[in-house]
């Protein structure tokens, strides 16, 4: 009777836990068994691990073989636990010494060649890993330049199960992972190219210093998601430990661009209205996987035609909104996303969408009103800055005078605005001010003196502002005041912070 034991990650959501794969070989009718709660692709590994054995030219042991994923109560999902049972099961037949594997975390999917290929989550996985003390992974060679982001991780990048089988058995060298390229990322389009919408550009900078939500509501043409395209390009660029979340959603989902690396621009997500609600917020069967709201974390989600998307998939966004996170429940578990994001809207006033906006619009007030009205009024108060843009005119469009500011120009006072904030909520742990709680705003040293919030407490009594908003219109003021160069808000910040906040600022 042989045993061994290989190192392997499993993935819960972005949380990576260590998994033992044990391979105990013992006489009797020859087959195997898989423990451990595998999902379907571990249950179909023993073939593909069995013919990736015999074509790297290995013996396959004709025994009873059994392989347990330690710990057996967390379920295991997907195909990067191929390579360590192949491991195991040579170490457990005596091919292989097992103490080489000692202290070695293993990942990679094995073709029925023997190639290993390239696994999702790699960089989730290996910083699981290197919290839990070991510095020594084997990654497949496609996933080498994401792992080697690691800090303190010691990548061996593997192409076929031959190879590293030769390695484990006389030190034969494995490949060398490639150098991360610089994550900057690819330059977005430039605000430069917007013309005219003066309002429509503060309110971008505005919600863009502060981490507001943003709606734009206008005709066709207007701008709306030249506008919205654009707010990444001012917003500054991830640190390092928002990149690596960022880049672990993106490595869970596949979508890491070719040469791995940190991503460092603002992710921006664009679905159709057509998106469903699990496309929006996660889901699918089995392990839930990231939506566009969590794959937007720490960058922009942008909702074209807001009103034709579905009630149910609006209405989903508001709880990940509110908390930033997005909590998905399974019979078999639940997974948890960062969604902290910044939502933009954009939405024709009417169905017609006549071009001229109010002129000639052919619809009935009725049908105005329910088109907006699948906008919720829950949903709207999530958003900060609500604001209606114009047409834009012949002059503006065909002006050649001096050149609208460009998003440098405008990502310089962004940067500036949000270095005040954080340096302001730095006892609060807070990095912008749409993070900050109301509690926070309305106590000392933070609280307004009660000449500058006159016309805002007029509103909470009217109640044309409910509680929420309140709070949201003097984050707003705050980002303004920190925009402009002042260390508290004046009387003027809150007035335009209402008007950015009502949609009376067109």
């Amino acid at each position: 009777m042989g045993y061994a034991k290989v190192l392997s990650v499993g993935l819960a959501g972005v949380a990576g836990h260590l998994v033992e794969v044990e391979a105990d070989l013992a006489p009797g009718l020859p087959a195997v068994i898989i423990s451990g709660l595998p999902d379907t692709a571990l249950h179909e590994a023993r073939d593909r691990v069995r013919a990736a054995i015999v074509n790297s030219g290995q013996k396959w042991p004709n025994r009873r073989i059994t392989l347990n994923l330690l710990p057996a109560t967390l379920p295991k999902y997907g195909s990067a636990f191929d390579l360590a049972i192949a491991l195991a099961v040579l170490a457990g037949s005596g091919e292989l010494p097992p103490v080489a594997l000692d202290a070695t975390v293993v990942l990679g999917e094995l073709g029925l060649d023997g190639a290993v290929r390239p696994v999702r989550g790699t960089l989730p996985m290996v910083a699981a890993a290197a919290r839990a003390g070991h510095t020594r992974v084997v990654v497949p060679a496609g996933n080498a330049a994401e792992a080697a982001v690691i800090p303190g991780i010691r990548v061996h990048a593997v192409d076929t199960l031959h190879r590293l089988v030769a390695h484990v058995r006389d030190g034969s060298p494995l490949l060398v992972p490639p150098v991360p390229a610089p994550g900057h990322g690819t330059a977005g389009p430039d605000l430069v190219d917007v013309a005219g919408q003066p309002l429509g550009r503060r309110a971008l900078e505005i919600a863009a210093a502060g981490g507001h939500h943003l709606a734009l509501l206008g005709p066709p043409g207007a701008g709306k998601t030249m506008l919205a395209e654009r707010l990444p390009s001012i917003l500054p660029e991830l640190d390092d430990e928002a990149a690596l979340e960022v880049t672990a959603l993106h490595s869970i989902a596949g979508l890491l661009p070719p040469g791995g690396g940190l991503l460092r621009r603002p992710p921006f997500q664009a679905p159709h209205h057509t998106a469903t609600v699990p496309a929006l917020v996660g889901g699918g069967s089995g392990l839930a996987r990231p939506g566009a709201v969590s794959l937007a974390h720490r960058g922009v989600l942008f909702l074209d035609e807001a009103p034709e998307f579905g009630k149910g998939a609006l209405e989903a966004l508001r709880q990940p909104l509110e908390s930033g996170r997005v909590r998905v429940a399974r019979t078999r578990g639940a997974t948890e996303y960062p969604a902290r994001t910044q939502l933009v809207l954009a939405a024709n006033p009417c169905p017609c969408a006549k071009p001229s906006g109010d002129v000639d619009c052919e619809c009935p007030p009725l049908a105005r009103r329910r088109y907006l009205g699948r906008l919720s009024g829950p949903l709207l108060d999530r958003v900060d800055v609500q604001v209606k843009l114009k047409a834009v005119r012949a002059a503006e469009l065909l002006s050649t005078g001096a050149a609208q500011e460009s998003s440098a120009t405008v990502a310089a006072r962004v940067v500036a605005a949000r270095r005040a904030a954080a340096e302001r909520w730095a006892a609060t742990g807070h990095r912008v001010n749409a993070d900050v709680s109301g509690p926070d705003l309305r106590r000392p040293p933070w609280h307004l003196p009660a000449r500058v919030t006159r016309d805002l407490r007029r509103r909470l009594d009217t109640g044309s502002l409910s509680a929420r908003g309140y709070d949201r219109v003097l984050r707003l003021a705050w980002t303004i005041a920190d925009l402009d160069g002042r260390d508290r808000p004046g009387h003027d910040d809150v007035a335009e912070a209402i008007q950015l906040r009502t949609g009376e600022g067109a």
